[in-house]
């Protein structure tokens, strides 16, 4: 089966993409899904998760071992009494 395509009827869009695509070494395909999540991500106002685990690494400066966490505050449920 064939992929799914979009259709842009910008000459302009069209070749801001081949050239990107050129540049960069990737797919046009590749650069505009990159181009439309940074879009998305802007527009709504969500981080991307790489910059957002990134930031959180350079504001916290250590490694939170989550499980470890969960395992200390864990208690056992002791049931209802009968």
């Amino acid at each position: 089966m064939a992929e799914p395509q979009l259709s842009v009827r910008s000459a302009r869009a069209r070749d801001l993409a081949h050239r990107l695509a050129r540049r960069e070494r990737r797919s046009i395909a590749d650069i505009v899904e990159r181009a439309l999540e940074a879009y998305e991500a802007r527009e709504t106002g969500r981080e991307p998760a790489a910059k957002f685990f990134a930031r959180l690494a350079a504001e916290c400066g250590t490694d939170i071992d989550l499980e470890a966490l969960i395992r200390e505050e864990r208690e056992v449920a002791r049931g209802p009494d009968l």
